[in-house]
């Protein structure tokens, strides 16, 4: 009996080790979560540094900054993505003061709720602003950075204004209510 009950300790331990770090990953990190309150809810957003460190960063130095906040949904393409983030015009031609930042490409691929920096047609281009992905879309796939995957709140993301035509342009855009780093929350 008592060896029996040594083999399942040992088991158990053993269990334990392998689950313990991947209940570790799974945990939010509040100083790598975005909280994107819409008008119909809040979406939490993991951010990926691992991916793209300095695309992450200055996600959240915006942020904290107050970037973000109203700032419209200009671009959305249903059944493809949301684009928001150019808090200097409001209709995807701006970006912030600070400079583009190098590309950050990852094997990562660009699946429902994937979120993603928004560039020009240079790789280098990426500013301020990026989209959250609707549906699946392979050929984005190595051509621009993943910064995140939303968590919860997808459905608020669903219901986004959509835009026209096939550039996607939105007129009376839903915008952004406030953007938080989860960490400075109130």
């Amino acid at each position: 009996m008592t060896r029996l009950f040594g083999r399942f300790l040992a088991a158990a331990f053993v269990v334990l080790a392998f689950a313990l770090p991947a209940a570790a990953q799974t945990k939010p990190d509040p100083q790598n979560t975005l909280y994107l309150d819409t008008p119909y809810g809040r979406v939490v957003i993991a951010l990926r540094p691992d991916l793209a460190p300095q695309h992450v960063e200055r996600l959240k130095t915006l942020t904290r900054e107050g970037y973000y906040n109203n700032v419209p949904f200009h671009r959305v393409i249903d059944g493809f993505m949301a684009q928001t983030g150019d808090g200097q015009y409001g209709n995807g031609t701006g970006g912030s003061k600070y400079p583009n930042l190098p590309a950050e490409f990852s094997n990562v691929p660009f699946k429902r709720g994937v979120v993603g920096m928004a560039r020009a047609s240079s790789p280098n281009s990426a500013n301020s602003q990026f989209f959250i992905m609707f549906d699946e879309t392979p050929s984005l796939n190595g051509q621009y950075t993943v910064v995140g995957q939303v968590v919860s709140g997808m459905e608020f993301v669903d219901k986004v204004k959509k835009g026209s035509g096939s550039s996607g342009s939105v007129s009376n855009p839903d915008k952004i209510v406030k953007m938080q780093v989860a960490a400075d929350a109130k």
